[in-house]
């Protein structure tokens, strides 16, 4: 059905072009699209400031190609995605509410939770899709939709994979991009980090014992002084010039390890943020920023070369909030400040992320858009960016477009609840980081915490960084954000977790209030 809707609007492009032929206009070509996401990237890992002032972080970072993306397009200061990177990736590939698609923890083993949610010692945690996503109906304990990139081959695009995919465990059609509609696959597998980032230690490959973690497909590097962002840049460049040679349109997911752990000095950066009195582990977290910063720099130049920069958007997300808890230098937990927390967690700097559009002669240069963005909304964004105005897909599309955000236009919908839910364990003890649920309504932001029944409420135009729990001042807003939440879990059957002590499901919100128990 899927299929045939697809060649239904290809033939309808096709007659468009004809009929504007006859009618001596120009056809306006479909746009090039490179969707740039980072990982482990947070909201404060850039010398571009996504809040009101600059901060000390901004200071600290060195991105001046995100300077030059934010002075050209939109900067979005209120983008969201999850708290860990699976849930981000799998609504992002089918336009889904991570509630609704059900990957709602990081992916690896086949068939498998992972081992800190079978040992969780007061919640059992529900099997959720461990397998990610498929294309394929009928898989177990995966969520079969079509996936974004599919739907842009199917209308022509040459589609390129680049980095990290994470999308499906291993074994599972979900682990090779090139099953879900991807032309070329560079580098990107089952797992979510590389074993190493440089080409001296062929990225990992070779280490007996550490195969699972070992970057694919790069074997002409082996043994390079060649950093793995440079590496899957330069690959992903060389592709794509395939389909600009051919005037084909194309989708590159230039999607980087970088800046996810181990965190390994980029030799060409670090020593100035050594200089700057940095400690080692920071300075080459800094190093592993600007080499991504570097890494869109020469995307965004090879367009200008290329002279298709004017035909082509360029997105830049990160997939979860800055790495904190653990593995960092300094004190844990404040390095997405003035956010609380980090990667993780509920809390804003688990989930809100830096993003960028530029889009030359629809997006007016030096945006500054406070709309609220969730990721499962690029996946209509970007089909409409493409031509694709509606698509008959097997899953529900929860996302909703931005465009006209971008174009400036009147359309969109405006405030709708923004929902997260990951009743999961992810490993790592931290400020909001467990098994919750959260919504966001306008200014308002509410958390459910599963194990202990905790309920939070922030007024995030007044409190960023969420240091004020309104709960009990504020109860008639607690009802209404614990109403909201709940109706939008029990309309995407969100699985809830068993609570040892009863072995009963976790109560949604609206159920703890007094009075309001069903």
């Amino acid at each position: 059905m899927v299929k045939n809707t697809l060649k239904v609007i290809v033939l309808v492009l096709v007659l468009a072009v004809l009929g504007s032929c006859e009618n001596d206009e120009i056809q306006e070509p479909p746009p090039n699209i490179v969707l740039f996401l980072v990982d482990d990237m947070g909201w404060q890992d850039t010398s571009v400031p996504f809040w009101s002032e600059r901060t000390a972080f901004n200071d600290r970072y060195h991105t001046p190609n995100m300077e030059r993306l934010a002075k050209e397009g939109v900067k979005f200061t209120q983008a969201y995605a999850t708290p860990v990177c699976s849930p981000t990736r799998v609504s992002l590939m089918t336009g889904m509410n991570a509630a609704r698609h059900r990957v709602t923890n990081w992916t690896l083993k086949k068939d498998s939770l992972q081992p800190m949610e079978t040992d969780h010692p007061q919640l059992e945690f529900p099997l959720w899709n461990v397998n990610g996503m498929s294309p394929v109906a009928g898989d177990s304990l995966a969520v079969h939709a079509m996936p974004l990139p599919q739907a842009l081959h199917d209308i022509g695009y040459f589609t390129v994979h680049s980095g990290k995919a994470h999308l499906g465990a291993i074994g599972t059609p979900g682990e090779n991009p090139l099953n879900l509609g991807f032309d070329v696959n560079i580098a990107g597998h089952a797992a979510g980090a590389p074993e190493s980032y440089l080409g001296t230690e062929n990225f990992g490959n070779g280490k007996e014992g550490r195969e699972t973690w070992a970057v694919p497909g790069l074997e002409n590097y082996y043994g390079k002084d060649i950093f793995l962002t440079e590496a899957i840049t330069q690959e992903a460049l060389k592709v794509v010039d395939s389909a600009v040679t051919h005037q084909q349109p194309f989708f590159l997911y230039m999607s980087h390890y970088a800046v996810h752990t181990p965190i390994m000095g980029d030799e060409r950066f670090v020593q100035k943020y050594l200089e700057k009195g940095l400690d080692s582990t920071e300075a080459k977290y800094a190093s592993l920023v600007e080499g991504m910063d570097k890494s869109l720099g020469d995307i965004l130049n090879y367009l200008t070369d290329k002279n298709i920069e004017e035909n082509t958007i360029v997105i830049f997300m990160s997939d979860n909030g800055g790495l904190s808890a653990h593995a960092r230098g300094g004190e844990p937990n404040t390095h997405n400040k003035p956010l609380a927390s980090g990667k993780g967690s509920m809390y804003e700097g688990g989930i809100r992320e830096p993003m960028l559009v530029k889009w030359l002669n629809k997006t007016e240069p030096g945006t500054v858009s406070n709309e609220q963005i969730i990721i499962e909304d690029f996946y209509p964004s970007i089909l409409k960016m493409a031509g694709i105005d509606s698509l008959e897909t097997v899953q529900k599309v929860d996302g909703q477009s931005f465009v006209e955000i971008l174009k400036d236009e009147p359309k969109y919908e405006g405030l709708r609840p923004l929902i997260w839910h990951y009743p999961n364990e992810w490993g790592v003890t931290g400020p909001g980081i467990g098994a919750a649920s959260a919504v966001r309504q306008g200014d308002w932001k509410f958390i459910y915490f599963h194990a202990d029944r905790r309920m939070e409420l922030y007024n995030l135009k007044t409190d960023i960084g969420e240091t004020k729990n309104l709960a009990s001042e504020q109860p008639e807003k607690l009802l209404e954000m614990a109403s909201i939440l709940t109706t939008q879990l029990k309309a995407k059957r969100a699985q809830m977790p068993i609570d040892k002590s009863t072995g009963k499901p976790v109560e949604y919100p609206l159920e703890m209030l007094p009075n309001e128990k069903e």
